[in-house]
């Protein structure tokens, strides 16, 4: 994906629906979250976009957080979503489907033939 400013804003305003899909299927800890967004291709402008973000979203009740220190490994910040992060991924994604819809409509207009233009 391309780094215009388009395509930034584009990042940044799905960014945290992506985190909290990530957690609503288990808690991760923050570098794990990192490299995923990261391997889904062109989700992350920036490694640094992270930690703030799950910082703001644990601000507004979305997601907890704890430290977990497993035998041999160094301690870690695990992130878990909460129900009122369920409820605004679940309110997302009926918005984006639609919206998606919307964009791709008037993206790639079908003509009076149902063909493409």
């Amino acid at each position: 994906m391309g780094n215009d400013p388009g395509m930034t804003e584009l990042r940044r305003g799905v960014l945290g629906p992506c985190v909290l899909a990530l957690l609503e299927v288990r808690p991760r800890f923050g570098l794990e979250l990192v490299r995923e967004l990261d391997a889904a291709g062109g989700l992350l402008t920036s490694d640094g976009t992270v930690y703030p973000l799950l910082n703001r979203l644990r601000d507004a009740g979305l997601v907890t957080s704890e430290w977990r220190d497993a035998e041999g490994e160094r301690a870690r910040r695990y992130y878990f979503i909460t129900d009122d992060g369920r409820k605004q991924l679940a309110a997302f994604r009926a918005d984006w489907t639609e919206f998606a819809a919307t964009v791709r409509g008037v993206l790639y207009p079908v003509g009076e033939e149902g063909r493409r233009q």
